[in-house]
């Protein structure tokens, strides 16, 4: 079995501060065993500003917070799941500028072994709170299905909003996936309604591991996110949540127990129809 471990911050305008405050829960995270580490999303900025965002854009390979992850994975001989980070997308006009939403995966050498890009872009007005938000004004979606080989099993990779759209990891399941790592910064409004929902649906139905790590508390920009990082098994228990606050989660993968649940109930090999690419 493999310890795993999902970080929960509520991070600000301020790089360097919220880089010390991971590098805080990261060790933290080391001292109770974890192999694999997984980062919120916007872990390294939440602005006070979507442009924000764009000025602490990074180039691909090159950067504050890319090296940070890198020698973050090197120093603890762990793997980071890098939540997102703003990662400079192709200029298409000289008034337009956008960044990918970046989720990086490092090994325990501090190479980056896989780079997704979030797909599914949160524009939407939530009435309840009048929270207005057009990610797709400095966010280039990507467009690539993300699974990868690990010591820990195969890693599916989505980020937040995605985990509302299903056929995403049904593609994963296609694709052999065994852990799903999913960085959030849900609203506290949709969170309470649908969050646990949706990440216990998405291990129930394939089958595998969910790991989410949140954004959870008030933020300078005036958000509340929701929290509740949580670590899932295949049959839909929750091992492990943390509701609000600062702090990690954990949980023994345990390979065994899935196959054995694949085996006993072929949910998955009953499938009537498979989806196309």
């Amino acid at each position: 079995m493999h310890r795993v471990a999902a970080v929960q911050m509520a991070s600000g305008p301020n790089v360097g501060a919220n880089l010390l405050e991971v590098e805080r829960l990261i060790s933290q995270a080391v001292k109770q065993g974890a192999e694999l580490v997984v980062l919120p999303e916007n872990f390294a900025i939440m602005g006070k500003n979507e442009q924000d965002k764009l000025k602490a854009g990074e180039e691909e390979g090159n950067g504050i917070i890319q090296d940070f992850l890198s020698r973050q994975a090197a120093a603890h001989h762990i793997w980071i799941v890098g939540g997102t980070i703003p990662v400079k997308a192709p200029t298409k006009s000289t008034h337009e500028q956008k960044v990918y939403a970046a989720c990086l995966l490092f090994d325990a050498a501090g190479n980056q072994v896989a780079r997704y890009d979030k797909i599914h872009l949160f524009d939407v007005y939530i009435e309840e709170s009048e929270e207005n938000y057009i990610e797709s004004q400095t966010i280039e979606p990507g467009n690539s299905v993300v699974v990868t080989n690990t010591p820990f099993g195969r890693i599916g990779i989505a980020v937040c909003y995605d985990l509302r759209f299903p056929e995403l990891f049904r593609y994963m399941l296609d694709e052999g996936v065994e852990i799903i790592v999913l960085p959030a910064a849900f609203t506290a409004i949709t969170g309470r309604a649908h969050w646990e929902t949706l990440v216990r649906a998405r291990a129930i139905e394939n089958l595998c591991y969910v790991i989410t790590s949140a954004q959870g508390g008030y933020h300078v920009n005036g958000r509340e996110t929701y929290g509740n990082s949580m670590i899932v098994d295949p049959w839909g228990r929750v091992l492990d949540r943390l509701p609000n606050g600062a702090g990690v989660v954990y949980a023994d993968i345990d390979h065994g127990r899935m196959t054995e649940l694949r085996r006993r109930f072929p949910a998955i090999e009953h499938r009537k129809y498979r989806m196309r690419r």
